[in-house]
């Protein structure tokens, strides 16, 4: 079962940081829509950590099966990327964010 919910969770992780990182490109090529509907998605899932103390409802299920509690003991990535995911990804999404918001003010003429 671990294997199932680590798999989920590697899954779930890489749909949303490619997410995160279409940000800046669809800013880019002028799809401001498509922009702000990925980071109403981000915003979501980060409604979701929020209401969850900060940690994905799969790392909570996955808890279960295990003792082991490094930061990558519910996903497939490496413990230093599973520690700083959120520092990292949200860095991003801001960044991406603000990227997006010059483009469009620029796009406005």
């Amino acid at each position: 079962m671990l294997t199932l919910i680590r798999t989920i969770h590697t899954v779930v992780w890489a749909f949303f940081v490619g997410v995160i990182l279409a940000m800046p490109v669809l800013g880019w090529y002028g799809h401001f829509g498509w922009a702000c509907a990925a980071a109403g998605l981000i915003c979501v899932e980060g409604v979701i950590l929020m209401a969850n103390r900060g940690r994905c409802p799969l790392t909570n299920l996955a808890a279960r099966y295990v003792d082991d509690r490094r930061p990558n003991f519910d996903i497939y990535l490496p413990q230093w990327l599973a520690k700083y995911n959120k520092v990292i990804f949200t860095t991003l999404f801001l960044l991406g964010g603000a990227f997006v918001l010059w483009r469009w003010a620029a796009a406005q003429g």
